[in-house]
Formats: C-alpha cells, structure tokens, sequence
C-alpha cells in the first residue's frame, strides 16, 4: 500500500474516533433523559460495538474501494454540489482551496514538503514508538506478574491465580486461556473472595477484556486524539456499572455487602502501589482513579444501587444501535478522498480556471492605466 493511501486510512481512523465520539456523548445526553439512563449492560453493549466498528471501517472502505465496491459520493463531492447549486458564497479559487486542505495535508507530510509538516511527520512518529515501548512494557510486566502467581484452581479455560504482589484483584487473557488474579490475602475473607471472584468472571461474560485488548492496541495510532481517551474513560466507567449492577441485580448477592467489599478492596489498594501499569490490558475491580478519588468510588456504588428499566426493550436499542452504525458507517465513507474526476468536480475545474483568467485579464488591463499615471506628472 502507499504511503498516501496508508495516511489517509490513519486520518480516517482519528476522524472516526472523533465522530463516534460524539455520536456517543448526543446518544447519552439523551438517554440520561430517558428512563433508559440507568441500562448499563446495553449502553456497554453499545459502546463494545461501536469501538468494534470504528476500529474495523478504515480497512473495511479500503478493502470495499480494492475490490470496486462503493465508491458512494464523499463529503467533498457533496460540497461541489452544492457549490455549483449557487449554496455557497465564496469564489471558485477559495472554495477549491477550502476542499483540497486534506489532499494538500497529505502531500506535504508524505513528501516533507514544509517545517510544518516535518515536525508533525517526527511528532507522530516519535508518539507512536513510544507508545508501543509503554504498551510493550505493560504486557511484559503483566506476563511476569502472571508467571509469578500460582494458580489456585481451574473453571473451564479459567485460571484462578493467587499473588502476593498485587492488592486488587484483575482479569486478562492469552491467546488460548483467562486468568483472574486474586490477592492472597482474599483467602481469609470468603464473603470479599465470592464477591470479587464474581466481578471478574462477569468481566468475561461481557467481553470487556478483549476490548480493553483492542483498545490498548488502538492506543499507538490514537494517542494524541483527545476523542480517544473520552471514549476511554466513558467505556471504563460504564463497564465497571454494568458489571456491578448485572450482579447486584441477579439476587445473588447482597448489594450492601457488594458495596463494602469494593470500599475494603480500596483500603486495601491504598496501603500498598497499585502493582499494574494503567496501559496493561487487562480489568480490575478497581481503577486507579476510583482507588485515588472517593468521588469515583461513591459515583459507581451509587450505580450499583440504581434498578435497569423494566420492560422488553430490545427493539428500543436496536433502533438505537441501527441509527449510531448507519451513522458511523455514512461517516466513514463521507470521510473519503475522491477517487476520480466526476462531472461536478470537471466543472468546478472549469469555473476555477475561468476566475484565475478574468483575474489575470483585469491585472493586464490595469497595469497601463496605473503605468500612465505615473508617468504623465513625469512628462510634465
């Protein structure tokens, strides 16, 4: 692949991010105005599928553009459309300029054309080494910490860990086995041991540690987006309140013992270093800034506390889910460079040159007339 092509697909990722984003803070400002406002499993649903989605759309539009299907009008053509239509007052010459920012913006960083450019291209590049030495490093700590618990006992393809290094309890994955790694000093309260083995197997259930995989690896391309760790921070909360509230509302478990066990898993967190790296891709039953920030703590046991809607409201989220991936997957297309000269651009071309001619045609003319009244005092 180019190199152009390979620039265009990393900014229509960062577009994207940036337009889910904000698809997803318009979708929960109105669910918190809804009954809806304390379903936590779906919105979690909907976020997972949503980060699948934008993660997947700037290969999928490559891979549909090579094999010579799509090609839908782009947000560009859209423009020269509504140009030609007499919608936008501007001239010719700056419109096309306006359009051709990306297009220019792409040169200039693969061919190096301007500074500017140049210390974007080192920027992006140093960024992103970095971040997969940051990302290299957290794995690798957390394969050592992995080697040096020993496993307790085995449910299926989970291993159930013990450590005396860590003092929250987390959950990740290889490629063929879950781990769930319980502090030692869990083994002398059995009520905490229950609850918090429970956290972590909801964990599973819900696929959050393979999307905190996939969002680790999104980092290194994402790094410098804002869009990205709003996106971060909204998923890590909501999927710590849907997995609390999917057990609180089971029946299984008392949700006042929940709640006092997640407070002494923080005391306990707190009297000793949080052993894991925030980059480590892996779920723990507390964050770092639920451990640092009791407000964090207080907001997600009041979550637990809070009832999901009654009701069937499947065919609710589904309109939901359809309206945000139809809008995401417009966006992503909308985003696109043209691949090819259609009529409206030949004719915006044509308009462009016609401006640059009369331009030239009225400075030819009025170079004499500005010449001869110089020189007519000058005669004198």
């Amino acid at each position: 692949m180019k190199a152009d092509a390979l620039l265009n697909s990393y900014i229509d990722l960062n577009l994207l991010v940036c337009a889910g984003a904000l698809l997803w803070l318009a979708a929960r400002w109105v669910l918190r105005r809804t009954a809806l406002a304390t379903a936590y499993g779906p919105q979690l649903r909907l976020l997972n599928g949503m980060t699948v989605l934008l993660a997947a759309m700037p290969f999928l539009v490559v891979a549909l553009n090579a094999i010579g299907i799509g090609h839908p009008p782009t947000l560009s053509d859209v423009l020269v459309s509504q140009y030609l239509q007499g919608n936008v007052g501007m001239s010719a010459v700056q419109f096309e300029s306006m359009i051709g920012l990306r297009e220019d913006l792409v040169r200039d960083l693969v061919y190096g054309a301007t500074f500017g450019s140049r210390v974007a291209t080192v920027f992006v590049v140093i960024g992103t080494a970095v971040s997969l030495f940051l990302l290299g490093s957290a794995i690798l700590r957390l394969h050592r910490a992995l080697a040096s618990a020993y496993r307790w006992k085995r449910i299926g393809r989970v291993d159930l860990l013990l450590s005396d290094d860590t003092a929250v309890a987390y959950s990740t994955r290889g490629l063929f086995r879950r781990y769930v790694v319980l502090p030692t000093s869990l083994l002398n309260d059995p009520q905490d041991l229950r609850l918090t083995l429970a956290h972590e197997l909801q964990h599973f259930r819900q696929r959050d540690v393979e999307i905190a995989f996939l969002m680790e690896c999104l980092r290194p391309l994402l790094f410098w987006n804002p869009a990205f760790y709003l996106w971060r921070r909204d998923m890590r909360a909501v999927r710590e309140y849907a997995c609390d509230q999917a057990l609180s509302t089971k029946g299984r478990f008392d949700p006042r013992s929940y709640c006092e066990c997640l407070i002494r898993a923080t005391e306990r967190a707190r009297k000793s270093p949080v052993f894991l790296s925030p980059r480590s891709p892996s779920v723990a039953l507390l964050e770092r800034r639920e451990i640092l920030h009791t407000p964090m703590l207080a907001r997600r046991i009041i979550a637990v506390t809070e009832q999901p809607p009654r009701g069937r409201l499947g065919l609710v989220w589904g309109g939901v889910s359809t309206a945000i991936g139809c809008a995401v997957i417009a966006t992503a297309f909308l985003i696109q460079r043209p691949t090819d000269w259609s009529h409206d651009r030949l004719m915006l071309s044509t308009v462009v040159n016609l401006e640059r001619m009369a331009q030239r045609s009225s400075s030819q003319v009025a170079g004499p007339q500005w010449t001869s009244s110089i020189l007519i005092p000058a005669g004198r």
